[in-house]
């Protein structure tokens, strides 16, 4: 997920949300470690290779609707990534990925095998420490982990002949974005002690935002000209990866577009027909529709702030559902 960022007009609570995600980092790194050197090698991999660390910002900033404070805010911010993280490892396996945020993938320099255990690795990392966050926190997360894999399992299968792709699609996202990024949000408010009506609607906030930006991702795939998602536009067009634009497209049944979803229903792997789909889609209403609902999902996250104290934090969430629409002009 690209440019997935939060802007701070307060600096105090900027000041200390960073401090909290400097803590976070601070303790994945202890939670990957092991006297294996083999197993802190392969299991750091992904940790030093960078990232955004989207969620445990989250989680920190969720907590300012409680006590931030409060010992297990970031711990439950380390569960998170750790999670997130060991899912990379196995979405590249499944994905027969050979870049991970600019390095070779795990699979790639080690082999399969590898990388899905030190997934696992990871996973067992993160179970470990939710132990110490209580009942309530290890049921939350064993329900995310669930969704997570069943999210996986559902996509790898794809819809079956009964079921409509575009709303599978969507199921896939919810499980496999929105899920994590709600118990994020979750965590935050919840190890914090804010209050249970509060933690509610950080949950659902955390789940349509999380799914918003991953469907605007899909866009960028296709509109943008410079690579703003971190891959070469129409990559997903060239491997014939369902996206919300494509599905929305090959729902057509006007004539116009008998030419685009003749292009679609096939990986596209010769340039000149990848660069026609490419251009065809590009002016295709299932451009604007897609925009369109991803901006609905914003505007219901955006609705959903107001039920929260009027803070600087919850201006900080605000700004996330600006940003949606930003990265879709």
């Amino acid at each position: 997920m690209s440019s997935l960022s939060v802007s701070f007009t307060d600096p105090v609570l900027e000041a200390r949300v960073l401090a909290g995600v400097d803590e976070v980092e601070v303790q994945l790194a202890a939670a990957v470690d092991s006297p294996e050197t083999f197993v802190a090698e392969a299991a750091a991999h992904l940790l030093t290779a960078g990232g955004k660390r989207f969620r445990p910002l989250l989680t920190m900033l969720c907590a300012e609707f409680g006590d931030p404070s409060l010992p297990d805010v970031v711990p439950s911010a380390v569960v998170v990534e750790l999670t997130h993280l060991a899912t990379l490892y196995h979405d590249d396996v499944m994905d027969e990925a050979s870049v991970r945020r600019g390095a070779p993938s795990a699979n790639a320099r080690w082999d399969n095998s590898v990388a899905i255990l030190v997934g696992d690795y990871l996973f067992a990392q993160a179970s470990d420490l939710v132990s110490d966050l209580g009942t309530d926190a290890v049921r939350i997360q064993a329900r995310t982990f669930s969704r997570l894999v069943k999210g996986q399992i559902r996509e790898t299968l794809g819809p079956s002949d009964s079921e409509d792709a575009l709303e599978h699609y969507l199921s896939v996202v919810s499980d496999k974005t929105g899920s994590l990024i709600a118990t994020a949000a979750l965590f935050g408010a919840k190890m914090s002690g804010a209050s249970s009506e509060v933690q509610a609607t950080l949950t659902e906030f955390g789940e349509r935002i999380g799914a918003a930006f991953q469907l605007s991702d899909d866009i960028i795939d296709i509109a943008s000209e410079t690579g703003e998602s971190g891959k070469t536009p129409g990559t997903d067009l060239r491997e014939g990866v369902p996206t919300l634009p494509t599905l929305i497209a090959l729902r057509s049944t006007d004539a116009d577009s008998e030419r685009l979803r003749a292009l679609l229903s096939k990986p596209l792997t010769d340039d000149s027909e990848h660069g026609e789909a490419l251009r065809l889609l590009r002016v295709h209403p299932a451009m604007l529709e897609s925009r369109s609902y991803v901006q609905a999902e914003a505007d219901a996250a955006s609705a959903l702030l107001g039920r929260l104290p009027d803070l600087p934090a919850r201006v900080a969430l605000q700004a996330l559902c600006d940003t949606v629409a930003t990265r879709l002009t």
